[in-house]
């Protein structure tokens, strides 16, 4: 049997998100050389310049979080109880103590060792501590114990079940790295410098912790220039800074946060000279398991991608009218905050919330034991009903800034959280939808989680649906974009070129870089006349993602000076991998660069050193499977393909290759048992179906043979090679008729495809 070949090489772009040290993710690409970069005279002096001038700020900022962002550990910056204290979990006994004023701990390390680790630095303040350890290569790794601030104790940050000290996110590998997984947003003007040949850091910064350049970026020339005297003081834009942070439009201001309060890839160290959002950072979309279909958060996100949905941010308020930029504290508490803008006769009273106001007589809600959880007047507060949030790292609360409106209908059809239940954890959702109902009547306004929770599960009707809300100017941007993503997992077709062609030419960056990435047009000569013009976008983002595209074959038809732009996209775009390859996403895209380049060599070096990073990055061992079956060495690639299997069961896009290999390689009993299973996990995927079926007619088994060609048929009706499949499959068991019918439709859905014409007429004779 002949024809089979295992395909889906993951080539799209791995986008993996900066997070604190806990959480699995990273952050990617780097800065062009020839960037406007800030002038080479502006320099960073550090907070204390900006003392003499800006007391208030400076007083407002002492005692912050940023200014408690990172610390030198002593015995001012040290939180936790470093007494000969000792904390037992999973049977290892860790002790804290001091010597000579240094702090140490003793506890587990490489390999799963029992050693003694002095901690030279403090991360973080309230309501949790972290404590970072150096290591050789210039590495700082974050212990997984860390100081409850509030409760006084110590406690681990992944308490379910242990982490075996191979795994990523063990504390003394890279998931735990201080260098390239957080320093970027607790220090200022934080240089990671990562070199991969040598695979070691030079990190350096010019303040330890979020001082004021963080976001004025580099004070010399404000700071020269305050100093003149009032007469000689020359007249200039915004104050010699480098940074507009007054007058700005309220879309600046929130964006002036968001390259750190977000859940993002950072195209590189911070130069604070980017003209556009996209050009340091690529939101993540709201994809699970990072928000849930309606956009609340699960995952930790970091504000931005929540607030960018809600109607505030539409109507063009910002952070800072809500908390000091120097405190970052509320600048009101309690509904005084929200009531800045919404009139407490309305709002601020039972009629609006339906609930009792604080001061009211009634029954506190209770948990199974009798402990009070909420008391008479909570269900009053804004906050708890439109901003209801999750705990991370252990014991940081923080609120959902979507400000959403509870939808417990959307948690009984789609199985997410809403706000009522939060507190009304002895009811179920339907409870709290039937008291929904009763206060404001039946039906609920449309909500797009809807169609992303249908969009996630691949339903087939939901694919209308996201073409819709792709392109309805209306929706958020963030919800546009991530239903573009979500139609990557469904046949192309006209409607979604019309899309992609329109989204190509949004004025919101973050739209044509999913485009891009997206973009999948029957004729490749077509697509690559689409992509070339974005390599002269003017969002870093979007130009590199098309560069990318471009490589490989489709590059090599491009004029010289098309050719000339290409290639310095293209640079940019590796030197952004290059900077980024401690972590196995660099390496792996730069594996699918090499691929893609004929450079197999340098992609199964890559792909092997991603494996290494990370040993359960399994792209990286799928697209090596794939290189590895390209060379004919299968059982290579088999091997690669029963590991991710055995690790993930889930992924039937794997499944369904490994089948395609196994047949191949001629054992075709047990790639049906793989393309079993990857029918059974993606049903609306015909080319599946496909592939099955010409397996099963293979084995002789002709009735389901039929049914799955005719399923894949039914999906995707106008597929030449469905069809001709089965008028194949009808010729040759002497089912003429049916063979006609199939050879008919071919010509009626193909009249210039010549093949409908000859089984048609071989039929005839």
């Amino acid at each position: 049997m002949t024809g089979w070949k295992i395909t889906g090489i993951i080539s799209t772009f791995v986008i993996i998100l900066a997070i604190p040290l806990y959480l699995l993710n990273v952050n990617y690409f780097s800065i062009s050389d020839d960037y406007d970069r800030p002038d080479a005279t502006n320099l960073f002096v550090g907070s204390l310049k900006c003392m003499d001038c800006h007391q208030k700020e400076y007083d407002l900022w002492q005692e912050s979080h940023h200014d408690h962002a990172m610390d030198v550990a002593a015995v001012g910056t040290v939180l936790g109880d470093f007494d000969d204290a000792t904390f037992e979990i999973f049977g290892v006994a860790s002790r804290f103590y001091k010597k000579d004023d240094r702090f140490y701990v003793h506890t587990q390390g490489p390999g799963g060792e029992m050693g003694e680790f002095e901690i030279t630095h403090v991360f973080g303040w309230y309501p949790l501590q972290q404590y970072l350890v150096p290591f050789s290569g210039g590495r700082l790794q974050c212990l997984p114990l860390a100081w409850d601030v509030r409760e006084e104790r110590w406690y681990h940050l992944y308490p379910d079940e242990p982490l075996e000290h191979n795994d990523w996110l063990y504390w003394t590998n890279a998931g735990q790295n201080w260098n390239g997984m957080c320093a970027e947003c607790h220090s200022t003007n934080l240089q990671k410098n990562y070199d991969m040949e040598s695979d070691s850091y030079q990190t350096t910064w010019s303040e330890i912790d979020v001082g004021c350049e963080a976001c004025h970026g580099p004070g010399s020339g404000h700071v020269e220039w305050g100093q003149l005297p009032d007469l000689a003081r020359p007249q200039v834009g915004n104050y010699e800074l480098v940074v507009k942070t007054s007058d700005q439009e309220s879309r600046e201001a929130v964006e002036l946060c968001a390259p750190c309060h977000s859940r993002r890839a950072i195209l590189g160290d911070y130069t604070h000279a980017e003209k556009d959002l996209l050009d340091v950072m690529l939101p993540r979309l709201l994809t699970e398991p990072l928000y849930y279909a309606d956009g609340q958060i699960l995952d930790e996100v970091y504000v931005y991608g929540s607030f960018t949905q809600s109607k505030m941010y539409h109507r063009d308020v910002r952070c800072s009218d809500c908390h000091d930029v120097h405190s970052i504290k509320t600048v009101r508490d309690g509904n005084d905050l929200c009531l800045q803008c919404h009139r407490a006769a309305v709002y601020d009273t039972s009629v609006h919330h339906l609930h009792k106001m604080k001061g009211e007589q009634g029954e506190p809600i209770r948990s199974a034991d009798g402990r009070v959880l909420f008391e008479v007047g909570t269900g009053a507060e804004c906050v708890l009903c439109h901003m209801p949030g999750r705990i991370y790292m252990g014991n940081d609360y923080r609120p959902d800034h979507s400000f959403i409106i509870p939808r417990p209908d959307l948690s009984v059809t789609l199985g997410i959280p809403n706000a009522c239940n939060r507190c009304h954890m002895d009811q179920t959702a339907n409870w709290s939808d039937d008291y929904m109902t009763k206060w404001y009547g039946p039906g609920r306004r449309p909500h797009f989680g809807v169609i992303l929770d249908a969009g996630h599960k691949r339903q087939p009707e939901a694919r209308e649906e996201l073409i819709h809300l792709a392109g309805d100017q209306l929706y958020p941007v963030i919800v546009r974009a991530t239903a573009i993503q979500l139609l990557n997992g469904y046949t192309a077709g006209e409607d979604t070129d019309d899309l992609l062609l329109l989204a190509l030419m949004d004025e919101e960056a973050l739209i044509r870089r999913t485009a891009l990435e997206f973009l999948a047009l029957s004729d490749p000569g077509r697509q690559s006349e689409l992509i070339v013009p974005m390599l002269y976008d003017p969002v870093r983002a979007v130009r590199i993602e098309a560069a990318v595209r471009l490589a490989g074959e489709p590059a090599k038809l491009l004029p010289p000076d098309e050719f000339e732009i290409y290639q310095k996209d293209l640079q940019e775009y590796m030197a952004a991998m290059t900077y980024s390859g401690d972590f196995p996403f660099g390496r792996f895209n730069l594996g699918n660069l090499s691929l893609a380049l004929d450079q197999t060599q340098k992609a199964t070096q890559h792909y092997r050193a991603a494996i290494r990073i990370d040993d359960q990055f399994y792209p990286a061992r799928v697209n090596l499977a794939m290189l590895y079956n390209q060379l004919g060495e299968n059982s290579e690639a088999e091997t690669l393909l029963r590991q991710v299997i055995a690790a993930h069961p889930e992924s039937y896009d794997v499944a369904y290759s490994l089948a395609l290999l196994l047949a191949e390689m001629g054992n075709y009993n047990e790639a049906e048992l793989y393309f079993e299973r990857a029918v059974s996990g993606l049903p609306d995927r015909p080319r599946i179906h496909y592939n099955y079926g010409l397996l099963l007619q293979h084995l002789m088994q002709d009735d389901q043979a039929e049914e799955e060609m005719q399923r894949a048929r039914q999906l995707e009706p106008d597929n030449l090679d469905f069809l001709y499949a089965l008028a194949d499959f009808y010729l040759k068991r002497g089912r003429l008729d049916e063979a006609r019918v199939m050879a008919q439709e071919i010509i009626d859905r193909h009249p210039d495809q010549q093949i409908g014409y000859d089984i048609l007429n071989h039929i005839n004779q």
